[in-house]
């Protein structure tokens, strides 16, 4: 009987893995395509199993910048089925004492990345269940131990492949780290005595539409604020110094002002976002993203 037990309890362990990572990779990097990195992190992936589903998110984050890499993640994760197993390396501080982590979300997806502010925005948004701290004697790719600077395909590649494919449970990554995950500072967004406040989240590159982190809920508020017209101020500000300010009309689409002219809209995300009219709002006023990048809105009287 006790046998029959312990068949069973094996038994729903596995299948509790197997629901657990579903044999899916997903790699971000600020590495570019022009060399071989991409690939031999790939590489590194299939070996450990070349039945793995390995996907980009993108590898054109702008070199060093951690803020874009939390952003891409949280623009993105939540669309992956429960299990993936993303790999973020933006890694300034690639061979120093920060972490190299494993977290858990509460949506139940993984991420394998260093521990120095990339996880700031998916902690808020999806919440973290737990985070391990790699264990490098056991999962680092084999006679790697004399690299200081390529983490991302000794560790993080191989790491999240072994995941991925139950050869290690997420247990088996490494200890628990039961210290705080390593976060940027940002201004949230909050409607305040009338104005909204928030940051300059990112860049919608291609046409180069400003995006905020003021999300719809906080743009309903301001729209029940008493104003004479469908006018808003928008002063935008990197580290305290006004960098534009402005007048423009909300509008649904594009096409509600002219070409060339100004307005704010809410985004395929549904947040409040800034643009020209077939051209670009961030080149003509200079405007770049980041965690000290903010913006103050209010209505024009």
């Amino acid at each position: 009987m006790k046998k029959i037990f312990s068949l069973f309890i094996s038994f729903f362990a596995l299948i509790t893995v197997i629901k657990a990572q579903n044999g899916i990779v997903v790699f971000q990097t600020d590495f570019g395509t022009k060399d071989g990195a991409v690939s031999a992190m790939k590489g590194v992936a299939s070996s450990v199993d070349p039945s793995l589903k390995i996907y980009d998110l993108t590898h054109d984050i702008p070199a060093y910048n951690i803020w874009e890499a939390a952003y891409r993640l949280d623009q993105t994760v939540p669309y992956w089925p429960i299990g993936t197993v993303f790999v973020s390396v933006v890694d300034p501080g690639v061979g120093t004492n920060r972490k190299s982590v494993v977290v858990k979300t509460k949506s139940g997806h993984y991420i394998v990345t260093p521990d120095n502010g990339t996880l700031t925005l998916i902690a808020q948004s999806l919440g973290i269940d737990s985070v391990r701290e790699i264990d490098e004697v056991t999962n680092r790719r084999k006679n790697s131990g004399a690299s200081y600077t390529f983490h991302g395909r000794d560790v993080y590649a191989y790491t999240a492949a072994k995941l991925a494919s139950h050869t290690i449970s997420y247990e088996q990554v490494g200890k628990i780290s039961n210290d705080p995950i390593t976060s940027l500072t940002y201004q949230k967004a909050v409607l305040q005595n009338g104005k909204l406040k928030g940051n300059i989240s990112i860049l919608d590159i291609q046409y180069g539409n400003v995006w905020t982190n003021i999300d719809q809920n906080n743009w309903k508020k301001f729209i029940d604020l008493t104003h004479a017209k469908n006018e808003i101020l928008v002063q935008i500000f990197n580290r305290q110094k006004v960098v534009y300010i402005g007048t423009m009309p909300f509008e649904n689409t594009f096409g509600g002002v002219a070409v060339g002219k100004p307005l704010a809209y809410l985004n395929s995300l549904m947040d409040l976002s800034f643009a020209i009219n077939q051209g670009s709002f961030a080149d003509k006023y200079h405007i770049q993203t980041g965690n000290d990048w903010n913006v103050v809105v209010s209505w024009v009287k």
